[in-house]
């Protein structure tokens, strides 16, 4: 397969499922607010401190208040990691590689494109929780038609990987804004055990975690989205996906490696293999997210270098 659309398919689903899940980042700052004793606009700038890109939203928008966040995250063309233009970017991708994606997948792209920005255009803006619920069903049907239209090859496999480092990454981040917002309000409260349910309904993890564990525990919470093996979005999930994918991409077998790509994927996943919560826990759990947000770049970086760049001096 050409790098060029191999790269094009594996960012085609990161910027698909990046979108959705700043839907979800925001929501899950909106939900919790709603239980919040106090509205204080400050508890938004932590929303921003965990994309990273703090000094690019404050030379822009100045004070993180809700309205400029919003802004920010969801409607923003400059801003490249928005939920417009993580859809453009995609649209992008997808145009590249028709000749590769199925017709249903083009058009599921482009119809989701079209939804968001004629929402940015729109002078009154749509309801928050319904658009931003809008925004993730376009994206399961993205994902469904895909894996329905397409088939199971190479192609797909990259589509696979992107998609799942990228929910890998974002779960993290979803579990850091708690992190963050939780600082000033305490632990073991009753508005402690609402914004973790909150938090558990914006990454559509509620139903599946009450059905492994009874009550709203915080070691469970963090267990059940990182280490568990069946739920689609745990961060352990998304790394054994991953892997597998690359295994049948280069062909290596299972536990083995082949390339750098795989070495850093499997150190990682065979890292968290072997913990525990409570190693996490005495580790301190936003020090364990970030460390494991950092780790996900090195790993997507490496995937790049290994089969998504291009060689200059090879004539496609």
């Amino acid at each position: 397969m050409l790098s060029r659309v191999a790269n094009s398919i594996y960012w085609l689903n990161r910027y698909i499922e990046r979108a959705e899940n700043i839907a979800r980042f925001v929501d899950v700052n909106l939900n919790l607010l709603l239980d919040s004793v106090v509205v204080d606009d400050r508890q938004w700038e932590p929303i921003v401190i965990t994309t990273g890109d703090l000094d690019i939203f404050r030379s822009r928008y100045g004070a993180a208040t809700a309205q400029n966040v919003v802004e920010f995250l969801t409607y923003d063309e400059k801003y490249p990691n928005s939920i417009l233009s993580c859809l453009q970017s995609a649209r992008h991708n997808a145009r590249s590689v028709r000749e590769i994606i199925s017709s249903e997948t083009w058009e599921q792209v482009n119809s989701f494109y079209f939804m968001v920005k004629e929402a940015a255009s729109a002078k009154i803006k749509p309801d928050l929780p319904g658009f931003f619920e809008a925004v993730k069903m376009a994206s399961h049907q993205f994902a469904g038609v895909m894996d329905a239209t397409m088939s199971h090859n190479e192609a797909w496999h990259f589509g696979q990987i992107g998609r799942s480092i990228e929910r890998a990454d974002k779960t993290a981040r979803i579990l850091d804004v708690k992190y963050f917002i939780i600082l000033p309000n305490g632990v073991g409260s009753a508005l402690d055990e609402l914004q973790w349910i909150s938090l558990l309904k914006s990454a559509s993890a509620y139903e599946m975690y009450r059905k492994t564990y009874r009550r709203i525990n915080p070691s469970d919470i963090a267990r059940f989205l990182i280490f568990d093996r069946e739920f689609p979005r745990s961060i352990q999930y998304c790394l054994n996906s991953a892997e597998k994918c690359l295994h049948l991409i280069s062909g290596s077998r299972s536990n083995t490696w082949s390339n750098s790509a795989e070495h850093q994927l499997g150190k990682l996943r065979s890292e968290l293999d072997f913990m525990s919560i409570e190693e996490i826990i005495d580790i301190g759990l936003h020090e364990f997210l970030d460390r494991t947000q950092s780790r996900l770049n090195s790993v997507s970086q490496e995937i790049s270098d290994t089969f998504l760049t291009i060689d200059p001096q090879v004539v496609i």
